[in-house]
């Protein structure tokens, strides 16, 4: 009877310990659903980014809207007949600088 005791008692510590802390237990299937819901979040983010740079393309495939404002705001092109202002914050401690405005009437400036 002590044997079987002793028996019985090694065999649940034995599952005890498949069950908390080896390969398969609670604690790791806890850590992969923490892990699967983390890319989960990632991959919606991932799509969500995906999805805006295929509407960018098709924009710039399609339209002119699109290519004009890049070349408006990357390369600061201007249409002929328009006037630039560009407005710069004052530093402190310096002189406040004087700003030309500038127009499209110089060769290569001008967006058709």
């Amino acid at each position: 009877m002590r044997w079987l005791m002793l028996g019985l008692v090694c065999l649940l510590l034995a599952l005890q310990y498949r069950l908390w802390i080896a390969d398969g237990s609670l604690a790791e299937l806890h850590r992969l659903e923490r892990e699967i819901e983390e890319q989960s979040r990632i991959n919606d983010q991932l799509l969500e980014r995906n999805a805006r740079l295929e509407m960018e393309v098709m924009d710039l495939k399609e339209g002119n809207q699109g290519l004009e404002q890049r070349a408006r705001e990357q390369l600061g092109l201007i249409r002929e007949g328009e006037t630039f202002y560009q407005l710069v914050e004052e530093s402190p401690g310096r002189m406040p600088a004087t700003i030309a405005p500038r127009t499209s009437n110089t060769a290569g400036a001008a967006l058709q």
